[in-house]
């Protein structure tokens, strides 16, 4: 007679796994085509658009594009480009976790070396995807030196037959080592996440203090994303530019929102924006950046410019509430508030360093023709934003308590209510 655990592991073999990472990428691919379109990226030379859509989702699971310029002998070149599409990645995230628990339901308790070998034919896979992925994601431009608004420039470009290339590439191992680490991170946050997600019996004893947790910050985040694309399509629908927002809300809306979030919090990021960059709506975060030196980005900065961001505040006292409240509905009932406290403190600082980190933003490009432009200089741009990290964490864990506090009493009182309801019906 088979062991019991056998027809379990059969359950997820090669054909839901490949099911799952084919969901995963095709899901990633689509929305990333969707926002290069509307943002005109279809519009590219050399039938190049398939390319930077590969691109993007190399980008979207922590895999490095480098940029790379060729002017000839009489001009040089240089640009850079690190930003991640996070649209893309919450989408393939949560498909790909979806994927992943599916085999795994109505189980209680599953080996360590199960669960191992079904995230193992997974990474087999994924690791497989990712260099198909980052050898289709290259792709070289022709540039006229007019395209750049200077006649001057443009002229000596046709006296000398200068003409600039432009293109990327992608840093295969880097793509590799990182697209890996974004896929642990997914399977490992699937199973912190999901209540009906079986654990080995080692780790039983740790899902009642983590799990409540890290399901309380996954509902925050998403919650935030659908504020942003409840207001995304308002804009869309009432003040014109609808192909730019939907652009904004396929590639980049969780970089805006979960900014939103850590800047409610009290949080400061440093930034400059130089040249023809910009930040995507809302434009008051281009005009706090702009200019010649690096800008604070902050509640009060961005107060002088638009006194509605003192909201913001409201929108995460409000949601961290929430978070804390459903955090104590799936934490037991006997647990007392200063353990719901640290526990929501510590969750949303990993919750707020996770986004410092993937939240960055960098560009810059720049031109010069026999001594004419300056790589930094009037022919070329930057953008950066960058978060003063430990700052932020230090202000969530405080938010995390207050809101760990009063979360977790109000959710045994309504606890308390619903028991004293059904004894009464009784």
């Amino acid at each position: 007679m088979p062991p019991p655990s056998r027809p379990a592991v059969a359950r997820h073999g090669w054909v839901p796994a490949v099911g799952a990472v084919l969901a995963a990428l095709v899901s990633m691919g689509v929305v990333a085509a969707l926002g290069l379109w509307a943002a005109g990226a279809a519009e590219l030379p050399d039938n190049a658009f398939p390319r930077v859509v590969a691109a993007t989702v190399v980008t979207a699971v922590g895999g490095r594009v480098e940029l790379s310029g060729n002017a000839g002998d009489l001009a040089e070149s240089d640009a850079g480009l690190a930003v991640i599409p996070l649209s893309v990645t919450l989408v393939g995230a949560l498909v790909l976790a979806a994927g992943f628990l599916r085999p795994l339901r109505h189980r209680a308790v599953a080996g360590a070396g199960e669960l191992a070998g079904w995230a193992a034919r997974i990474a087999v896979l994924w690791l497989v995807a990712l260099l198909a992925l980052s050898f289709a994601a290259r792709q070289t431009f022709s540039l006229s030196l007019s395209d750049f608004g200077d006649e001057t420039l443009g002229d000596l470009g046709d006296l000398f037959g200068i003409s600039p290339q432009v293109g990327f590439t992608t840093d295969v191992p880097a793509t590799v080592f990182f697209g890996v680490l974004w896929l642990a991170g997914v399977l490992l946050l699937a199973l912190l996440v999901s209540r009906g997600a079986p654990l080995p019996g080692r780790l039983l004893r740790f899902q009642e203090s983590v799990r409540p947790a890290a399901y309380a910050m996954v509902v925050l985040l998403l919650v935030w994303v659908g504020l942003g694309v409840v207001i995304g399509l308002v804009v869309a629908a009432t003040r014109g530019h609808a192909a730019e927002t939907l652009a904004v809300i396929l590639l980049g809306l969780p970089n805006l929102v979960w900014l939103a979030l850590t800047i409610g919090l009290g949080a400061t990021w440093d930034g400059r924006v130089d040249g023809p960059f910009g930040l995507p709506m809302p434009h008051v975060l281009d005009e706090v950046l702009r200019g010649p030196e690096v800008a604070e980005l902050d509640l009060g900065s961005l107060a002088e410019h638009d006194g509605r961001v003192w909201w913001l505040v409201v929108v995460d006292a409000v949601l961290l509430l929430g978070a804390a409240f459903v955090m104590a509905r799936r934490s037991p009932a006997r647990m007392p508030a200063w353990r719901h406290a640290v526990r929501l403190a510590v969750a949303l600082a990993l919750t707020v360093l996770m986004i410092c980190l993937v939240g960055r933003v960098s560009a810059h490009y720049g031109l010069s023709v026999l001594g004419i432009g300056d790589l930094g200089g009037d022919l070329g741009g930057e953008l950066f934003l960058r978060p003063e990290v430990w700052s932020a964490v230090g202000l969530a864990v405080l938010w995390g308590l207050v809101a760990g506090f009063l979360g977790g009493p109000a959710a045994r009182w309504g606890r308390h209510r619903g028991e004293a309801g059904k004894r009464g019906e009784g």
